[in-house]
C-alpha cells in the first residue's frame, strides 16, 4: 500500500555536509576512471612508438584518440564536481559565521538588558553622598589619631640647636659606657693562702726569706 500510495513519513532535506559528503564520493570515483584511462593510454603509447607506419598503426592511434577524448570528459567532470563541492564548504563557513555572529549578538544583547536593569538599582546621589560620609569620617578618624598622639608638658620654645648639641652629648655617653667592661665579664683576685699559713709543720720556727719562701737550715760540715 505505500509503494501504491506513499508514506505519510517526510524525508529529511538533505544538509550541506550531505550534499559535501556525496559530491566528495563523486570525485573520488570520477579520479579513478581518469587514471585508468591514464593507464591505458600509455599503453598505447608504448605500442605506437614499436610500431611502423599501416593501418594497425592508424587503429591503435583512433583508439588512443577515442580514449583520450574520454579522459578530458571525465576531467571536466571532475573539475565541475570539485567546484561545486569547493563553493558548497564556503556556504557551510559562511552560514557557520552567521550563526556565531547572531549567537555573540544575542549574548551582547542579553548582557544589555541586564545591565540596564542593574543601572536602575544604582542610585548616583546616594553614591556620592556616601563617598562625602567616608571622607568625613576619615578627617575625623585622622584628627582623633593626632590628638591622642599629642605630647604633653613639653615647652615650646625648644631650640633645636640645642636639641642636637644634646643628642650629640648623648651619644658621646653611650660610646663611653660602651667602652668599660661589664662587671660580670671583670675577672674576681682571688688571694691564695701562703704555704706557711696552710701546712701546719711549716708553722713552727721557719725562716722566711724576703720573697716569703723557707729558708734550708744550715747542715753542719763534718772535721
Amino acid at each position: 500500500m505505500n509503494r501504491l500510495f506513499g508514506s505519510g513519513k517526510k524525508i529529511p532535506k538533505p544538509t550541506l555536509n550531505d550534499a559535501i559528503s556525496n559530491t566528495d564520493v563523486r570525485v573520488d570515483a570520477v579520479e579513478v576512471k581518469v587514471r585508468k584511462l591514464d593507464a591505458e593510454l600509455t599503453r598505447y603509447r608504448d605500442q605506437l612508438k614499436k610500431m611502423r607506419d599501416g593501418p594497425a598503426k592508424k587503429t591503435v592511434q583512433q583508439k588512443a584518440l577515442r580514449v583520450l577524448k574520454q579522459k578530458k570528459l571525465y576531467e571536466a567532470q571532475r573539475d565541475n564536481l570539485q567546484q561545486q563541492s569547493f563553493n558548497m564548504e564556503q556556504a557551510q563557513m559562511t552560514t557557520e559565521n552567521l550563526r556565531n555572529v547572531m549567537a555573540t549578538v544575542d549574548a551582547m544583547q542579553t548582557a544589555n538588558k541586564e545591565m540596564k536593569k542593574q543601572y536602575k538599582n544604582v542610585n548616583l546621589d546616594k553614591i556620592d553622598q556616601l563617598q562625602d560620609e567616608m571622607e568625613d569620617l576619615m578627617e575625623q578618624a585622622n584628627e582623633v589619631q593626632e590628638t591622642l598622639g599629642r605630647s604633653y608638658n613639653l615647652p615650646d620654645d625648644i631650640d633645636e640647636d640645642d636639641l642636637e648639641a644634646e643628642l650629640d652629648a648623648l651619644g658621646d655617653e653611650l660610646e663611653f659606657e660602651d667602652e668599660e667592661i661589664p662587671s660580670y665579664l671583670q675577672e674576681d683576685e682571688v688571694d691564695l693562702p701562703k704555704a706557711a699559713e696552710t701546712d701546719p709543720k711549716l708553722q713552727q720556727d721557719v725562716k722566711l726569706d724576703e720573697f716569703g719562701l723557707p729558708v734550708a737550715a744550715e747542715t753542719p760540715m763534718k772535721a
